[in-house]
């Protein structure tokens, strides 16, 4: 089980959602299947916004439909929260997940369908009281977004029900991006809002095997 290395050439520069859509669909266009490993070289092994965003794109998306997606994009997200949570330089993957691969046709298809949701959000969310995105707030960020992992699984079973925790997700890895500390506080507040309306759902429809 290794550190994200960088195998396919140096890391660009990420500082948008539209940037990491052009990171996608210049890595479609360059392999017939991109892996997950690819993908992290790309945006680099320090990027935990990125890292912590693409997962949760690729679940809104028509990909994110395919049975055990979501709970494996979850496993990753959570995996990249737990090491921001605890301070960790470089991001690290196991083998068996950076392996894990897509068509690179489906990749590029899934970031045109988000070329709208990003331009929104590039618009939006850009740098405004920053002090929500220093000091402890982004391992505040990554404690929420573990919890938030957690509901995917069960709320996989209920069609786009996962799409709720993936939003939050969105939003704290594009605050982590954009140094948007306003946007941190609305992720803040769509994580609990998420993990509410999750936690309804999962008792309403007892997949928890409550009587």
């Amino acid at each position: 089980m290794n550190e994200v290395s960088s195998n396919e050439g140096e890391s660009e520069n990420v500082h948008s959602v539209c940037d990491i859509l052009g990171t996608l669909r210049r890595l479609a266009d360059k392999q017939d299947r991109i892996s997950i490993g690819n993908v992290l070289d790309a945006v680099g092994d320090r990027s935990y916004g990125p890292a912590l965003m693409l997962p949760a794109l690729i679940e809104i998306t028509p990909i994110g439909g395919i049975p055990g997606v979501p709970t494996l994009l979850a496993t990753i997200i959570a995996i990249t929260a737990a090491q921001l949570l605890f301070g960790k330089e470089h991001l690290w993957l196991p083998q068996i997940l950076q392996r894990r691969s897509v068509s690179g046709r489906k990749l590029h298809t899934a970031a045109d369908k988000l070329d709208g949701l990003a331009r929104w959000l590039d618009k939006w969310f850009h740098g405004r009281m920053a002090r929500f995105v220093h000091g402890p707030w982004p391992r505040i960020s990554a404690a929420l977004v573990l919890l938030l992992c957690l509901t995917v699984p069960p709320l996989e079973l209920l069609p786009f029900a996962s799409t709720a925790p993936m939003v939050a997700i969105i939003a704290f890895g594009l605050a982590l991006l954009v140094r948007d500390g306003l946007l941190m506080v609305i992720a803040t507040a769509a994580a609990a809002a998420s993990m509410g309306l999750g936690l309804g759902l999962v008792d309403s429809s007892n997949l928890l095997g409550g009587s």
